[in-house]
């Protein structure tokens, strides 16, 4: 029997198979709000058959988007356009729906990818002024961002909390917060970007402060039948910086805060990373944090193959793995992975009629 395709619980959340699709922005929000884009996008990968479906990254403060094309889920014109798709995609699959609550920090005010993905500084048009616990910019050559101070950091923590809420009123089932790939809370944990004097700067202990703290604060805001995780980085991939050490000390400290699972991903603070790319690069991270903790973990990165997906779960690598780009390329990836791995999915009975004749017994159910 494949181990991919066999159930998992997050927390209160119980998944069919441990395939989980990935956060990954689209830039094509407005002002915040979702678009039919996502309506499309979104509906396409319900329909995968993936075990959980990860929003991408949605901002809790307007400041806090990547780009000004960002989804955001700070004011009730962005909760009322992501509720309509939500109720798109719950009327035509039963695929559980989580959301990554985000906070780019200094790497946000970026034009859309597409168009390059620049800085753009406060004057700009689609433009503003950016904050992180230090005054130090992700490009020594890009505008500097704007250290918080405490009612700075205090809203930082309302907003989490308020965009928990909301999502909880739209009836998101899991709610991951971001800590990984350079954005706001990773900031705080990095030595590198993170050169404060105060009770969130200099120690360990102080530099995962406010991670934990917003983790306790989205705990305590929502009801405990939402599952809550923490993505983050393992390491900076550059000396002297976040690490796999610091990663399993700040992973322990979640699951004792009431982190439900971990998403295990690298890299992202610091241009001058150096990322040897290979297929599955990431999963050790993963394996590493799985042996320090008892709250299922994921890994994510160049995982491809449902061979080498299988492999990963059955071997107790990691407990479920994370597809992104793949499944943008292979919108059924889970349907072949099945296939691969003899297997069974139940799809909406629209595509019954496209099930294999020498694979008969994949559309179960």
């Amino acid at each position: 029997m494949s181990q991919l395709f066999s159930p998992i619980q997050f927390g209160p959340l119980a998944l069919s198979n441990r395939i989980v699709i990935a956060p990954m922005c689209q830039y094509s929000a407005e002002q915040g709000r979702a678009s039919d884009w996502h309506r499309i996008h979104l509906g396409t990968l319900s329909q995968s058959g993936a075990g959980l479906l990860i929003l991408e990254a949605t901002a809790v403060q307007p400041e806090g988007r990547i780009s000004h094309a960002d989804l955001g889920l700070y004011d009730d014109a962005a909760e009322q356009a992501l509720g309509q798709v939500l109720d798109s995609l719950r009327r035509w699959s039963p695929m559980p729906i989580g959301l990554q609550l985000a906070h780019a920090g200094r790497k946000a005010s970026v034009e859309v990818p597409w168009k390059g993905g620049a800085a753009l500084p406060p004057d700009h048009a689609l433009g503003w002024q950016t904050v992180a616990p230090s005054a130090l910019p992700f490009n020594p050559a890009e505008p500097s961002p704007q250290a918080l101070d405490q009612a700075g950091i205090d809203a930082v923590v309302q907003g989490f909390v308020d965009a928990a809420r909301r999502a909880e009123r739209l009836g998101v089932q899991l709610l991951e917060l971001h800590a990984a790939h350079g954005y706001l809370l990773h900031q705080f944990l990095s030595p590198l970007s993170n050169r404060r004097d105060d009770g969130y700067g200099g120690s360990l202990e102080n530099r995962m402060r406010l991670t934990l703290q917003v983790l306790e604060a989205v705990r305590g805001a929502v009801a405990d039948t939402i599952a809550i995780g923490v993505r983050i980085s393992a390491t900076d991939w550059v000396e002297g910086g976040w690490d796999l050490a610091q990663s399993v000390v700040l992973a322990k400290a979640l699951q004792a805060q009431g982190a439900h699972f971990i998403h295990v991903s690298s890299g992202g603070l610091d241009p001058r990373q150096q990322i040897p790319l290979s297929p599955g690069y990431q999963v050790p991270f993963a394996m590493a944090i799985r042996d320090a903790v008892q709250v299922p973990v994921i890994a994510v990165g160049l995982i491809t193959e449902p061979a080498q997906a299988e492999e990963i779960v059955a071997t107790g690598q990691a407990d479920a793995v994370a597809v992104a780009r793949g499944i943008l390329y292979d919108p059924r990836w889970p349907w072949h992975a099945a296939a691969a791995l003899g297997a069974q999915l139940t799809p909406a009975p629209q595509y019954l009629r496209c099930e294999p004749r020498e694979q008969r017994g994949l559309f179960g159910g």
